[in-house]
């Protein structure tokens, strides 16, 4: 396909490049980003944590440098996408779990990362 038709990149793809772009605008702000890494992944394990009510939206898994492993978070898509009515909530919930995950691993409130929260 053509990059200028819609089916160009799948639902997957575009939901990547909203991760991306999430958090690419946040590390501008807060440099200490650039050493976290973003996966995304179809749906959570089917083993929630004891804490973790409902479905989870996304996780943060903290450093573990004796192996080698910087800071990473993963967004679920398949329980993002089916709460969004269209693209441009899509892309406003994808931001906030980002910027939950990432306040969640630097310790921090969401507004704080992201004032316009």
């Amino acid at each position: 396909m053509p990059p200028n038709l819609p089916a160009w990149r799948t639902r997957a793809e575009r939901f990547d490049a909203m991760v991306i772009a999430a958090a690419d605008d946040l590390a501008r702000r807060h440099p200490e980003i650039t050493q976290m890494q973003f996966a995304v992944e179809e749906v959570p394990p089917s083993d929630p944590a004891p804490w973790e009510k409902g479905v989870v939206l996304g996780r943060g898994f903290a450093a573990e440098p004796r192996a080698g492993l910087p800071a990473r978070i993963v967004l679920y898509r398949r329980p993002i996408t089916s709460r969004a009515a269209d693209d441009a909530e899509l892309a406003e919930l994808v931001r906030r779990v980002v910027v939950e995950q990432v306040a969640l691993m630097l310790g921090r409130r969401p507004e704080e990362i992201d004032p316009d929260l």
